[in-house]
């Protein structure tokens, strides 16, 4: 079913301005807290739908800052097909310094729109969303690109801030097994929170925190990028001679000489290989896009297959339409149980004359 044009035929019925519900944190939280299997199927719906061409994802758009080099505030416009169908934006913004003061780098916020009239229908705090999003991606990844070889067990974290602690998570709650964990950040602190955080959490797998990028690589045979990087710093290919699965979630972390040595599986090839990516510089480079393989869907459907005598690295850059779908899945569960906070009035003008 063509979902837009299903959304134009029905502006000729009789439609309403819908409420306008603010979902706070906490409530996102309880949403999606325990519900890591369902919300990997929804982001793997949502990759199915973009394949079918029944999203609209355009480029993110990015606000830069002369005077703060390092933050960044990106928007990322959307438009999900399928059977409930939705518009949006989701507003994040990435403020490193802020950690120094105890207070999380990303912020962020969703707005969904009804397709029928554009009216938005909520806003949802949205750091959690993102995350949630990028750790069921992950654990997708990981899923489809170990298909055809043994079950990496030995699982790196690169970076152990928030998204890591997310993706981490989600391994445990889709039943990944994991027989060690182990930890590299530049900040001792991160690694020791980090570190307590796993411990706390009931995983089993004894932690070892790694002094050197090389060791920690080379002991993982799943390794998960999560840093803040803004260029390449990983630039040996010979680390990854064991041919370990890469999550390469923060995008900027490898050397284009180690993506040439592997299989390269990414969430949307138009999307990933811009705005100063590893996969971009690559593709600088060697002026093709012949090292990247396929996408993540590509994968899960089994149109594409990863060798298992290479190293697999899944970048993805993060799609609006995942933030959608996760974002609909929240606002659904918080309606059901009737527990929307509507702001009454929000929408004042409603007569074309007054």
């Amino acid at each position: 079913m063509n979902t837009y044009r299903s959304a134009a035929a029905a502006a000729d019925e009789d439609i309403t301005v819908p409420s306008f519900a603010v979902i706070p944190g906490g409530q996102v939280r309880h949403a999606l807290e325990g519900r890591e299997k369902e919300v990997v199927e929804v982001v793997e719906a949502a990759y199915r739908l973009h394949t079918d061409g029944l999203t609209v994802n355009p480029p993110s758009s990015f606000l830069r800052f002369p005077d703060r080099a390092t933050s960044r505030m990106i928007a990322l416009p959307a438009s999900l097909g399928g059977e409930a169908p939705v518009d949006g934006l989701k507003w994040i913004s990435s403020f490193p310094a802020n950690v120094r003061s105890g207070v999380p780098r990303a912020s962020a916020v969703l707005i969904l729109n009804d397709p029928r009239t554009g009216y938005p229908f909520a806003c949802l705090e949205s750091s959690i969303i993102s995350a949630t999003r990028t750790a069921a991606s992950a654990v997708s990844a990981a899923r489809a690109l170990s298909r055809d070889r043994p079950r990496p067990t030995r699982v790196g974290f690169f970076g152990t801030g928030l998204i890591a602690r997310y993706i981490h998570t989600f391994l445990e709650g889709t039943g990944w097994p994991s027989d060690a964990i182990g930890l590299y950040d530049v900040s001792p602190e991160s690694t020791a929170g980090f570190r307590l955080y796993v411990e706390q959490s009931g995983c089993a797998a004894p932690v070892t925190v790694h002094h050197s990028p090389e060791d920690l690589i080379r002991t993982s045979d799943l390794l998960v990028f999560a840093t803040v990087a803004g260029e390449p710093h990983v630039e040996e290919p010979a680390w990854f001679d064991h041919n370990p699965v890469v999550l390469h979630v923060s995008l900027r972390d490898l050397a284009p000489q180690v993506l040439l040595a592997s299989t390269n599986i990414v969430d949307d090839v138009e999307h990933c290989l811009r705005a100063g990516t590893s996969p971009h510089l690559t593709e600088r480079l060697t002026g093709s896009r012949d090292f990247v393989h396929g996408t993540l869907d590509d994968v899960t459907a089994g149109r594409v297959t990863v060798p298992a005598d290479r190293p697999a690295v899944f970048s993805p850059f993060g799609l609006g339409v995942l933030d959608l779908a996760v974002g609909g899945f929240v606002y659904d569960r918080v309606a059901r149980a009737g527990e929307l906070r509507t702001v009454d009035g929000f929408f004042h003008e409603l007569s074309r004359y007054g």
